[in-house]
């Protein structure tokens, strides 16, 4: 029997032929956008005793292994307690939660982030209201919250992105004036510093998440949320619990939101070695810089800005550049791997139409959003691939081989 040829649909929805795919294949990357199984390679032994103990208690949920983990991070983001839950998206919903935001209700917060940031205001009724970034360094531009605020605002979400804190102080001072909570989405930035302060100890919370890619990062979804408030804590764990303090008792609506104890130990693990492998990223982010200006690229490529005061931690290292989708397919053809946060603002995104935003309206995320692309940063990147990096990059651009 013969069938008919159908074509075949790649991972945005493309429809392209099976031909065509074997044409456009890119080759093998010369070396991971980021290399995990280095990692593991490092902690193995230390991770599989840590697996086996909890194997071998037989407790999986909350217990022993959880508490410990959320007093370690507490202290390491000197916040007076943590709370762990199941994923970075569900802390921002939890501290929602928390204050009772919902219909009715607006948060003010960037267009420029990972959407779970805007789509927790969503997922409780409220709304989420953009207000544009700082050009220099992708975060919400302080300047631009007061003028946001309505008699509808209850809480402000600025997110350190990509691992670097945004301008706390003025965002502070903005919500004691007007009476609201400040939600810092620290998802890529646990370990950052604010002029000496940890990122998620000087907000109403700090949201943090454990996804396999972050510099604090486990095998599986995990998420955590810090405060100074007791009673804040306190109401974040029931609502992580169904809305329950004692079994089958409920307080509240909650939710099952809760850190597995294997996620636990993993991350305890790994936390023994946060401050090493930050130390890393830095460095290496120290070398690109030194990389891109022996090559004379300044003008072309813009490298990412820190503040005095701040501490980046690296999640990711972004860069600003023209032609930046040539530029990516110039490298990826190559064997160099980039990818792009985020290609499309969440004010344009289809998910988010209904709020009415334009085309526009939001001038430095949408610029952003067509120049910005991360290069590979880690602990186990050497020199010579970081090397190989800024050579392609000069090449495209003219300055040499």
């Amino acid at each position: 029997m013969t069938f008919p040829t159908t074509s075949v649909t790649d991972a945005v929805g493309v429809p392209h032929s099976p031909a065509k795919t074997a044409e456009v294949q890119a080759p093998k990357p010369l070396f991971p956008f980021l290399d995990l199984e280095a990692q593991f390679a490092s902690i193995q032994d230390e991770v599989m005793a840590a697996i086996e103990r909890v194997m071998k208690s037989q407790q999986f949920i909350m217990g022993q292994e959880v508490q410990d983990f959320e007093s370690e991070i507490a202290a390491l983001t000197g916040a007076g307690a943590a709370v762990s839950c199941a994923s970075g998206s569900d802390a921002l919903l939890l501290a929602l939660l928390a204050l009772e935001v919902g219909p009715g209700d607006e948060v003010i917060t960037t267009p420029f982030t990972f959407v779970a940031t805007a789509g927790s205001i969503a997922r409780v009724g409220a709304r989420p209201v953009f207000v544009d970034i700082d050009p220099k360094t992708y975060n919400l531009d302080s300047r631009l919250i007061e003028p946001a605020v309505t008699e509808r605002t209850r809480a402000i979400i600025p997110v350190h992105l990509f691992g670097l804190a945004a301008d706390l102080k003025a965002i502070l001072k903005t919500a004691e004036q007007y009476r609201l909570a400040v939600i810092e989405d620290a998802a890529q930035a646990i370990g950052a510093r604010y002029h000496g302060s940890q990122v998620g100890s000087l907000g109403t919370f700090g949201c943090f998440s454990f996804f396999p890619s972050k510099n604090l990062g486990g095998a599986g979804d995990g998420g955590l949320v810090t405060t100074n408030d007791p009673a804040l804590a306190d109401r974040l764990r029931i609502l992580r619990l169904h809305g329950s303090r004692q079994k089958y008792y409920y307080e509240v609506l909650g939710t099952n939101s809760r850190l597995d104890a294997l996620q636990a130990a993993i991350l305890r693990v790994k936390l023994r070695r946060l401050e090493e492998w930050t130390r890393g990223r830095q460095e290496r982010a120290a070398r690109y810089r030194a990389l891109f200006a022996e090559r004379g690229l300044e003008k072309l490529v813009t490298l990412p800005s820190v503040p005095a005061g701040r501490v980046h931690v690296y999640n990711q290292f972004v860069v600003g550049c023209r032609e930046r989708d040539r530029l990516r397919e110039f490298l990826r053809s190559r064997g160099v791997p980039t990818e792009v946060y985020y290609p499309l603002p969440l004010h344009l995104q289809r998910a988010f139409a209904y709020l009415g935003y334009k085309s526009g309206q939001f001038s430095e995320a949408e610029a952003a959003s067509g120049r910005v692309v991360a290069l590979p940063v880690y602990p186990e990147l050497t020199e010579e691939h970081q090397s190989a990096v800024v050579r392609l990059i000069a090449e495209f651009y003219g300055f040499g081989s």
